[in-house]
């Protein structure tokens, strides 16, 4: 079953989404569906979910995606702006009103581009911007960082992305945030 951290992040996720009447895509990488499983759990998520891509190459990204992530990402995948990348393909390919991008290494080794287990990117690109956080558990527990990754990513689109943690303005009027975190893992 589906760990109780990553539900209850969901379930405030959805009740967030609902609240507001929008939508979210998914396109995730190392917490492997997580992210998706969590939203679809909860009751009525047809009101708010519109699909999600588990990618796990560049090469799928791309395939799945329907556009290049080369420009971004080519030798090396968990990096902020693939997360973001991730998170706007998946939006716009979904039509939805938020995105969510998830990019990582869960373990129990670093991953073939060199980043350090426990490590990922996650992003929320929504109707006010884009945030993302760097998650590091320092762990080698590859599940576990699988858990902590989905429960960041959900936590952003359940705190209403940019506006909420007041970032700064780019050109267009839309916030931009970025956050470098360690994530103590759930019990």
């Amino acid at each position: 079953m589906l760990p109780d951290a990553v539900l209850s992040a969901a379930a405030d996720a959805a009740d967030r989404l609902r609240a507001r009447g929008e939508s979210v895509a998914v396109a995730e990488v190392s917490a492997g569906g997580l992210i998706a499983a969590a939203l679809l759990a909860q009751d009525g998520a047809s009101a708010y979910f519109r699909g999600g891509f588990v990618i796990y190459t560049l090469e799928g990204a791309d395939l799945q995606l329907g556009a290049d992530a080369s420009p971004l990402a080519r030798g090396r995948g968990a990096t902020e702006p693939l997360a973001r990348w991730l998170a706007d393909a998946a939006r716009r390919r979904m039509g939805a009103d938020w995105g969510i991008g998830e990019t990582g290494a869960s373990g129990p080794r670093p991953n073939p581009y060199g980043d350090p287990v426990g490590h990922s990117w996650v992003a929320a690109s929504g109707p006010s911007g884009t945030t993302t956080e760097n998650v590091l558990t320092g762990s080698g527990d590859r599940v576990r960082n699988m858990e902590a990754f989905a429960v960041r990513a959900l936590e952003l689109v359940g705190r209403g992305g940019p506006a909420s943690v007041r970032g700064p303005a780019d050109k267009a009027g839309t916030a931009s945030v970025h956050d470098r975190r360690h994530y103590d893992l759930p019990e």
